[in-house]
């Protein structure tokens, strides 16, 4: 049987950096393949030489049912029927999903070319319908949420163009996507293959990995190192193939032995998508926040940095922080890492020393004047602790992985000794070293008396991380689990509402 898409001998090589070596792949129809590794591993760019971004070194080919791609030609990939799902989604945020979804498939005209609107908006409806969306159309996607985004993006890619869609490229497709969604998504998947298209996805989430792929290709380090089908494989092997070595899992701390001064005390927190909520975390302490996407968890964060309108009280250290200053929320020792980090977060063109110094650049100022070498070297240090590749201070940011910059990001708050750091989907999407990495981090910044909230979709890594877990559903806290009397799939049952909190360890330090 001929494969629905084959890549051979596929390098590509940017100055020094050899980014893919000699990568041969071969994908049938209706199977779901899993692409997975490292953030850096070559992943994004073997996706981008297929949608014809990038043009690889010589000797590599691909085709799609037996017929060849135009490597290095915009628009070839979509020719022979490769769909994409990028995981920046590609969308243009001031035009509506209507207008987004024509963006691949065209407008469809009357008789004088006039655009039928009606008729547009009809299949834009449809599509999103499928999906389990029921969102306005015509509103501009920038007003849509992020799952709302991803849902708008996976229709454009799935609709009907010139050529039959054959392979189906999703690109981290749950980054943004709370597991009720994903689940979702992942029933429109197997739908998809079963109609004989070929799926590739990336991800970072093993038990998406097992729980939908027929099969897993590792990459590391540019390098093709093992196609394997998913039944003869397990969690610990995929782990090792996908970092080259096995991790070490560190017991989940049953939270503060001794009495902590009291850091972040919240009460009847109001603002979008939060009806009330009341918190404590203390020194020493890591709290987390889960909910499905609308329950209020992805709005927390932001609203006690001062991010937004909010009513009720936030205090750190006793003193009150008002709404909509972020200035003095950071005066008085609070830090966020927010969700979004390209849009929200990192300057992708700027060094990874204005990306760490930007919240305090007076601090290596003299007499008025910036000691860039003193600068740089107080950057050099916190790369260093963060192991941060590479520990350039001069690369812009744009040129790291993901984990490397979500790394770059908190190096920015924990220079500044923050009282209260804010952690809003601290990995989203990262691999599985760099998660490890980051969660080492975030338990040392606990560990030296740092008061941490964690608000994240990743039940595993609450459950990894925390010494108390917040439900929240329909903006209130319906339920506190303790560790360590907590697993993720509890967690689940609790944030979609299927679950019972009875019997489940509750706290009265919310």
């Amino acid at each position: 049987m001929t494969p629905v898409l084959e890549v051979n001998s596929m390098s590509k090589t940017f100055g020094e950096q050899v980014v893919l070596n000699q990568v041969s792949l071969k994908v049938e129809a209706g199977e779901i393949r899993a692409l997975v590794g490292q953030n850096g591993c070559g992943k994004s760019t073997l996706i981008k030489i297929l949608s014809g971004f990038h043009v690889p070194d010589e000797g590599g080919s691909a085709s799609v049912d037996g017929e060849p791609l135009h490597l290095g030609v915009t628009g070839s990939g979509v020719a022979r029927g490769l769909r994409f799902v990028h995981q920046d989604l590609g969308l243009v945020g001031s035009l509506s999903t209507v207008e987004n979804i024509a963006l691949s498939k065209g407008y469809n005209v009357n008789r004088l070319g006039m655009i039928r609107w009606q008729h547009e908006t009809h299949l834009a409806q449809q599509s999103l319908s499928e999906l389990g969306y029921d969102i306005d159309v015509r509103a501009p996607v920038s007003s849509l949420t992020i799952s709302e985004r991803t849902a708008v993006a996976i229709a454009r890619a799935v609709a009907e163009t010139s050529s039959k869609p054959r392979v189906l490229i999703l690109d981290e497709p749950t980054a943004n996507l709370s597991a009720v969604e994903a689940q979702k998504l992942f029933a429109l998947i197997r739908s998809i293959a079963k109609s004989g298209m070929a799926v590739i996805f990336v991800s970072h989430h093993f038990d998406e990995v097992f729980g939908l792929a027929d099969s897993v290709s590792v990459l590391r380090d540019g390098n093709l190192v093992a196609t394997v089908a998913l039944a003869d494989l397990d969690e610990k092997r995929l782990i090792s193939l996908v970092v080259g070595r096995d991790l070490d899992e560190r017991a989940l701390s049953n939270g503060p032995e001794v009495e902590r001064d009291l850091v972040l005390d919240v009460t009847d927190l109001q603002g979008p998508r939060v009806r009330s909520v009341t918190l404590k975390v203390h020194a020493g302490e890591i709290v987390g926040v889960a909910g499905i996407t609308g329950s209020g968890r992805e709005a927390i964060a932001g609203l006690l940095f001062g991010a937004g309108d909010r009513s009720g009280i936030v205090a750190v250290g006793g003193t009150t922080l008002p709404p909509g200053r972020p200035d003095i929320s950071m005066s008085c020792g609070v830090g966020l890492v927010p969700a979004e980090r390209q849009t929200n977060a990192g300057f992708a063109a700027f060094t990874l020393t204005e990306n760490i110094t930007v919240t305090n650049p007076q601090r290596n100022v003299r007499r008025g004047i910036l000691r860039k070498r003193q600068e740089a070297a107080d950057v050099k240090v916190w790369l260093d602790k963060l192991d941060v590749r590479p520990p350039a201070p001069t690369v812009p940011l744009q040129n790291l992985s993901g984990g490397n910059q979500q790394k770059v990001i908190l190096a920015r708050w924990l220079r500044e000794d923050p009282k209260v750091l804010l952690l809003d989907e601290p990995t989203q999407g990262v691999d599985v070293g760099a998660k490890a990495d980051i969660h080492s981090l975030i338990e040392q910044v606990a560990e030296q008396g740092k008061a941490v909230l964690v608000c994240s979709s990743d039940h595993e890594e609450l459950v990894r991380l925390c010494h108390r877990v917040l439900i929240l559903r329909d903006g209130v806290v319906s339920a506190v689990l303790q560790a360590p009397h907590f697993n993720s799939d509890e967690i689940t049952a609790l944030t979609i509402g299927t679950g019972s909190s009875n019997g489940m360890p509750r706290t009265s330090n919310m």
